[in-house]
């Protein structure tokens, strides 16, 4: 299904379509540290007899309505990829849940099929976290809120200093905390390349998360789907820029940037 184009994140007025008696999970991905919008997939998910599988590699310590991200569906997954904004220093990823019986699974699954030793029950893999990374986590983890709270700081600088500007800055629902692990602006098509080329020339990198809608995607097109299926998520690939987004981002580095930004805008319309 297509997204909303303010958020990027599954747009919920389209779920209750899709649903048929071969749907299991509603699974909500909540992209750059926006969280989706939980309400509305709450209620299909009880009145449909769904589970909720949470997405939140982007949004650690996002806050919904009150809730943490990961504690609202039945079953979430946490990246901790170096990039992420809780990120070790390898590959690593964690599965949150408070029911038992999948979480034994997914142990069961992340560790060769097994619970005692040598006593396989399924075909799994090997999927534990080391302690090194785990070490490292949680040292890391203590200083989470602050990060959040520095990156958010910093999004709400960006959305000051690019006002007046071409530039359409990320929109938040009511009642969420976003965390902002990418700060994505939108660009028209045909000046988006231009732009980086600009910026790159300054010294600011950008980057483009992601130029492929997912469904658009080679490995999905056994699905048959056509980009005129997913209008906004097709149209959002072609626009989208990430720009630099980071806790010790300065007050400064963000100014300059938007300065780039307003020197193109100028230059464009000459």
């Amino acid at each position: 299904m297509d997204i909303d184009p303010g958020t990027y994140n599954i747009d919920t007025n389209k779920i209750a379509e899709k649903i048929t008696l071969r749907t299991k999970a509603i699974i909500p991905v909540h992209l750059y540290g926006q969280p989706a919008d939980m309400d509305p997939i709450l209620a299909l998910a009880k009145k449909h007899n769904l589970k909720i599988v949470e997405d939140c590699a982007q949004a650690h310590g996002a806050v919904y309505k009150g809730r943490t991200i990961g504690s609202i569906g039945d079953m979430a997954c946490f990246s901790f990829y170096p990039g992420k904004n809780l990120g070790a220093y390898g590959d690593a990823g964690a599965i949150v849940t408070n029911n038992d019986g999948p979480a034994q699974k997914a142990r069961m699954f992340a560790n060769h099929g097994r619970i005692d030793k040598y006593d396989h029950e399924i075909e799994g893999v090997n999927s534990r976290l080391d302690g090194l990374q785990a070490a490292i986590l949680g040292v890391k983890l203590k200083y989470l809120e602050e990060w959040s709270e520095l990156r958010r700081k910093n999004a709400y600088l960006y959305n000051e200093y690019l006002k007046g500007t071409d530039l359409v800055t990320p929109t938040e629902i009511d009642n969420v905390k976003a965390v902002y692990h990418l700060y994505v602006v939108r660009v028209k098509k045909e000046l988006r390349q231009g732009l980086q080329e600009l910026l790159k020339s300054k010294g600011i990198s950008t980057g483009i998360h992601y130029p492929i809608a997912l469904p658009n995607l080679k490995a999905y097109s056994y699905l048959n789907h056509n980009a005129n299926e997913f209008p906004e998520a097709t149209k959002a690939s072609e626009e989208i820029l990430s720009l630099p987004i980071y806790p010790e981002l300065a007050e400064g580095q963000i100014h300059y940037i938007a300065d780039g930004i307003r020197n193109f805008n100028i230059r464009d319309s000459v």
